[in-house]
């Protein structure tokens, strides 16, 4: 059974039970969805060391508010909101401050073995490497509202009316502004290419 299937039964029961649920399912949404929110607040906010606090605090947020978990319609949706949330503000500081990201952390390397697409050769490993720095100097930018549709879309696996949902606005805008960020990113990763 996943994780929105409980949140679904857990709705439909009584409230004390339901409460008591309700932190249970928390972590167990967080333990599954972590790698995505990872991913997306890594290029919502730049560095992993911020991503890793704004996913921390996102839980946190989450938690002192798990009495509403058994009235909420999608629980993958409203935490990603909370996260994003977290991660925008956490990002308007560090510019604020005018902070540096953090060099990469070794998990954020690709592998150095091969791959069928790449035999592992020092030339193939360097032209993967700039091809993942030009796509995430892409990523960072795109305009506010195209990275985060793209971001929902890639990294949270959640469909255009769910984020439209989650945002407020229509599903045709959030697959315009999806094709923009498409086009974008090709273009800067085809620049680099010639």
């Amino acid at each position: 059974m996943t994780v929105t299937q409980q949140a679904r039964q857990v709705a439909e029961e009584p409230a004390p039970r339901a409460g008591a649920r309700a932190g249970a399912l928390l972590e167990a949404a967080f333990a599954e969805y972590q790698p995505e929110l990872l991913g997306t607040l890594f290029y919502l906010v730049g560095n992993l060391e911020d991503a890793r606090d704004a996913l921390q605090d996102a839980f946190v947020k989450c938690w002192r508010h798990q009495a509403e978990v058994a009235q909420v319609k999608n629980l993958k949706a409203w935490i990603f909101r909370v996260a994003l949330n977290t991660g925008r503000d956490l990002r308007e500081t560090a510019w604020r401050r005018k902070r540096q990201p953090l060099p990469e952390d070794e998990s954020m390397l690709p592998s150095r073995r091969g791959t069928p697409d790449s035999p592992g050769t020092p030339d193939a490993i360097v032209e993967q490497d700039e091809r993942l720095r030009r796509l995430r100097a892409a990523i960072g930018e795109l305009r506010a509202e195209e990275q985060e549709v793209f971001l929902l879309r890639q990294n949270g696996e959640m469909t255009y009316d769910q984020i439209a949902e989650l945002l407020g606005v229509p599903t045709g805008t959030m697959k315009t502004r999806m094709r923009v960020a498409l086009n974008r990113l090709r273009g800067a990763l085809a620049e680099g290419e010639e």
